[in-house]
């Protein structure tokens, strides 16, 4: 083990913190950990984390779910793709022949799995199964720029860097021990260089903000239009559709600043007229690519409906109907 292998190590095992999924030897909890913990914070994630394990125990009980239900559970965490594709992933290895469904031991059958990119599948291989193969996230990425003062370092290079780092004895504890260090010390804004481990291995701790440089997300501006219909039973819901909600429902909505061609849509499929609908107020919601901006209406409704807290729905959903008052 080299010096800089051993500090960072030693500065894990006294200063890591206590979560849930620490010291976790079930691959299946383990997988639940990261796939919650990609575009989720620690502290918004651990609720969710034991709310799934409580409905959902091990993967024959997900794979015999109704989809609906596991993002029923799911709601509110956000980034719905992720829940979709853990659901078909424990169908995939529940339809095995194995009495028991398990999840493969290795990086290369995990990489095969619904869902589970080079990140995951490296997580789960090395801390669930001990196999020495390095994981690298938005916080590995940062210490390992900062320490070799790459500013836009390429995937391949910092994938490289990070197996040539990686503590083989103990790849588990060691990948844990670097995106612990960026979640803590290392962090985007002021990181506490005094107190970091590597400090002293550390090309770009004289300037360390500057590693890596920011990566352009630009957010592409939607205006859209909902209405919210409520009656005595409920309000009016769809299934929505398409990568970021689909399996969800939520009030009908459409893109654009008019609300004819949704009235319209809506006068023809039930048959009925809706009256004149009421402004509601606007919420805002931003996804990762587009930043939306929604009117909100309302109006009274007689046809058919649902109660709003027996569905899966998004965040925004949430917010468009709270804003109409009716949840």
């Amino acid at each position: 083990m080299t010096p800089l292998q051993h500090s960072l190590l030693e500065w894990y095992r006294t200063h890591h913190r206590a979560l849930p999924w620490r010291m976790e030897r079930d691959p299946y909890r383990i997988l639940l950990s990261e796939v919650l913990l990609q575009q989720t914070r620690v502290d918004q994630a651990i609720p969710y984390y034991h709310r799934f394990l409580e409905r959902f125990p091990d993967l024959c009980s997900l794979g015999k779910a109704e989809l609906e239900e596991v993002l029923r559970v799911w709601q509110g965490a956000g980034y719905y793709a992720r829940a979709r594709n853990l659901h078909k992933l424990a169908q995939v290895i529940s339809a095995g022949t194995a009495p028991e469904p398990l999840l493969p031991s290795d990086y290369a059958r995990l990489r095969k799995l619904p869902g589970l990119g080079p990140y995951t599948a490296a997580a789960v291989a090395s801390i669930a199964f001990g196999e020495p193969v390095a994981a690298v996230d938005g916080n590995v990425r940062r210490v390992i720029s900062r320490l070799m003062a790459w500013e836009t370092p390429t995937p391949t290079e910092l994938q490289a860097k990070a197996e040539g780092l990686l503590a083989t004895e103990s790849p588990g504890e060691w990948n844990q021990a670097m995106m612990e260090l960026g979640a803590t010390l290392c962090t985007p804004q002021k990181p506490a260089c005094t107190s970091c481990p590597l400090a002293r291995w550390c090309a770009g701790q004289a300037s360390p903000e500057r590693y890596p440089a920011p990566r352009a997300r630009p957010q592409k501006a939607v205006e859209a239009v909902a209405l919210v219909l409520q009656g005595p039973y409920g309000v009016l819901l769809e299934p929505r559709q398409g990568r970021s909600l689909g399996g969800l429902w939520g009030v009908p909505m459409a893109e654009g600043h008019s609300l004819e061609p949704l009235l319209g849509r809506l006068a023809a499929e039930h048959g009925t007229a809706i009256p004149t609908p009421e402004h509601a107020g606007r919420v805002q919601h931003a996804f990762t690519h587009r930043r939306l901006t929604v009117q909100v209406y309302k109006s009274r409704w007689e046809g058919p409906a649902q109660d709003p807290r027996g569905k899966p729905l998004s965040q925004l959903d949430r917010k468009i109907l709270r804003q109409a008052q009716a949840l």
